[in-house]
């Protein structure tokens, strides 16, 4: 009987925590609508897309337009209050010790998140644009672009970036747990390196300097996420006391 109380107050307050994020979406969502105009103008004068012309090829593209722009801004002003929530619902089967370690991935998390979606968008993106233009002009194609395409190709190369970037948290999260240990990592890094590449290779033109541009930094988070990994594991040996 107890562990059923327990079990349905846990899910209440999951259920409050939820209910919680979900209206501060909402109201991010409404905040995104009304700043759309603001914000679309502003991604306009980036200098990969002032030069393009934005047209529309169905009367709801603009609709579109502004919902994405609206749920992405909702998005990322909900992200460190989810993240904090998350951190919420664990804490009370945490220590003080665990608890002031695990909070700081909540503002963690979202500095790398905006680092890796910065870095799509003032590197990645505006190499991509110009590939892909050069491509069109190449067969000689005149350029006519829908603003809902032009925001779709932005988001998605965008966003990948912003997920990749958060490398380091995960896999400090996994030692935390000792899913991952320092050796396990070395081990498959010959491994990383490859499977780096290519998603370097995937989100970037196909041309060795935009290869490099992309795949470095992965690569240089990969080893990123070694020290720390190596750092905590030895912090954790010196705090446990050795057997005998």
């Amino acid at each position: 009987m107890d562990l059923r109380d327990d079990l349905v107050s846990h899910l209440t307050e999951l259920r409050k925590r939820l209910i919680l994020v979900s209206v501060w979406f909402l109201a991010a969502m409404s905040a995104g609508l009304y700043l759309s105009p603001h914000i679309l103008r502003r991604l306009k004068s980036h200098s990969a897309g002032e030069t393009i012309q934005w047209n529309v090829f169905s009367f709801t593209d603009g609709l579109f337009v502004y919902l994405r722009c609206a749920f992405v801004f909702a998005a990322l002003v909900t992200l460190p209050l989810l993240l904090y929530q998350v951190w919420a619902f664990i804490r009370p089967g945490l220590s003080a010790r665990e608890a002031r370690g695990t909070f700081a991935y909540v503002p963690a998390s979202f500095v790398l998140f905006l680092t890796g979606i910065s870095f799509g968008y003032f590197l990645v993106f505006p190499m991509m644009l110009h590939f892909m233009k050069s491509m069109n002009q190449s067969i000689g194609a005149i350029e006519t672009y829908g603003i809902d395409r032009y925001f779709s190709f932005l988001f998605n190369v965008v966003f990948p970036l912003g997920v990749a970037f958060e490398m380091p948290i995960v896999m400090l999260f996994l030692t935390r747990l000792g899913v991952l240990t320092p050796s396990r990592i070395r081990s498959v890094r010959k491994y990383a390196y490859v499977g780096l590449a290519v998603v370097g290779s995937c989100i970037s033109p196909p041309d060795l300097v935009s290869h490099l541009s992309v795949t470095i930094p992965l690569i240089l988070l990969f080893e990123l996420s070694i020290l720390i990994s190596v750092r905590f594991s030895r912090k954790r040996a010196a705090v446990v006391p050795s057997p005998g």
